[in-house]
């Protein structure tokens, strides 16, 4: 009888997948036009393109920025684009959207690095556990994009995992 301890989990030929090593970096902030509208209802033209002349920019160097409006007006497209062209020589990223939408579409971009042929016919698990908050849209384009090519994808810990996919046998 051998003392030896196995590691059956690093034995079983399972890819691991973790999301988190994709977090986009930078800190998320949200620009809301609300505070510049009159009477939180009208968006006045010359008023508006003060404070795009005025404001600081530079204060959003390196973050992700959703550009929003929370008040129940309706602004007129060319305010967010405005506000786009005064954020991009300083922000990483700039969508239009709350900081939900930010995120799935950070998110969708660094899944673009996945090369998902890699993953043929390979049993992989995309790992649940994360100390940052990947998005659930995260979860499900990467399963989307996993699935024409992995033999089996699960969710979770190598040691306990929940299965989600299995590719229907070849007669």
């Amino acid at each position: 009888m051998s003392d030896e301890i196995i590691n059956k989990v690093a034995n079983s030929g399972l890819v691991t997948i973790d999301l988190e090593e994709l977090y986009p970096k930078g800190e998320r902030v949200l620009f809301d036009i609300k505070p510049l509208l009159f009477h939180e209802l009208i968006l006045k033209e010359k008023d508006f393109r003060d404070f795009i002349k005025q404001h600081d920019w530079a204060q959003y160097k390196d973050k992700l920025v959703a550009i929003t409006c929370s008040a129940d007006a309706i602004i007129p497209t060319w305010a967010y684009m405005l506000v786009s062209i005064a954020l991009e020589p300083y922000a990483n990223k700039i969508v239009f959207g709350d900081l939900e939408t930010l995120e799935a579409i950070a998110f969708n971009e660094a899944l673009l690095s996945i090369v998902y042929e890699d993953y043929k016919d390979k049993r992989v698990v995309i790992k649940g556990c994360s100390s940052l908050p990947v998005c659930t849209n995260a979860y499900v384009e990467l399963v989307r994009g996993l699935k024409p090519f992995a033999k089996s994808i699960m969710y979770g810990e190598p040691c306990s995992t929940v299965p989600l996919y299995k590719a229907p046998a070849i007669k």
